[in-house]
């Protein structure tokens, strides 16, 4: 090992055992972005930069298993990535039932976060039979958002809700009255989960893009310049342990 690695590892387990003394997130939300970019600036094609992100994805789960994070939200497919190229779109397909299978293999539950009619028959077909495989006894939930935008989610929940009460028999004004924050909240894709205490984005853009609008309310957001897969375990410890310094108000 050089000099380098060995101060790495030096760091990185300096970082762990500083975490010890913490609480960590028991929900944490990550935007993986910059694949694309990433396989420009190596010369590579963005299939390959998607699989090289996709390959992250397992590796980023095993750290957080190890730290005994219990539910990790990563958005792989946003409702306006369904406007890329075509034949973007079909390698982005195959690597997301690839990567779904894998995590399933790894012996972690998945729940899938998002629109599941948008996409094609295939996926949704081959995605159902990875999920029939899933241990029921995982201690690692990834919720794998795909078709997912937080406005869409939003007018999903209120649409089902609407829906259930007018199957109810109740008028108009019954249902003006019974949407609440807890009901609107009852119908999310993450219902019966916690919100996420902090939400991870890559490659340097400092903005939400709609992910999980609604849960994000009083999460913690930690952004790095690190392309999606150039993120390191010592890039999530990092993240961490900022997480862990702050005072959380929740509004107050």
């Amino acid at each position: 090992m050089d000099d380098d690695g060995l101060l790495y590892r030096v760091y990185e387990r300096r970082l762990t055992k500083e975490l010890e003394a913490f609480s960590l997130p028991q929900h944490l939300g990550v935007i993986v972005d910059g694949n694309r970019r990433w396989a420009k600036e190596a010369g590579e094609t963005t299939a390959h930069g998607h699989r090289a992100g996709a390959a992250k994805i397992l590796e980023f789960l095993s750290w957080c298993k190890d730290l005994e994070i219990p539910l990790v939200t990563v958005w792989m497919l946003s409702t306006d990535n369904f406007r890329r190229p075509p034949e973007e779109l079909v390698a982005l397909y195959e690597i997301i039932t690839d990567t779904i299978e894998q995590i399933i293999e790894a012996g972690h539950c998945v729940r899938l976060t998002g629109n599941a009619e948008a996409l094609p028959e295939e996926v949704r077909a081959g995605i159902g039979r990875a999920q029939e495989q899933a241990s029921p006894d995982a201690r690692l939930t990834v919720n794998v958002a795909i078709g997912y935008g937080g406005r869409e989610e939003i007018v999903d929940a209120v649409r089902e809700l609407v829906r259930e009460q007018a199957a109810a028999g109740m008028d108009g004004e019954q249902i003006a009255a019974s949407i609440s924050v807890e009901s609107i909240a009852e119908h999310l894709y993450t219902r019966g989960q916690p919100d996420p205490d902090l939400i991870i984005r890559t490659s340097g853009e400092q903005r939400l893009s709609g992910f999980l609008l609604w849960q994000s309310v009083h999460s913690e957001y930690w952004f790095c310049e690190t392309y999606w897969p150039g993120f390191r375990r010592i890039d999530l410890l990092r993240a961490l342990r900022d997480f862990c310094r702050r005072e959380r108000r929740f509004g107050v």
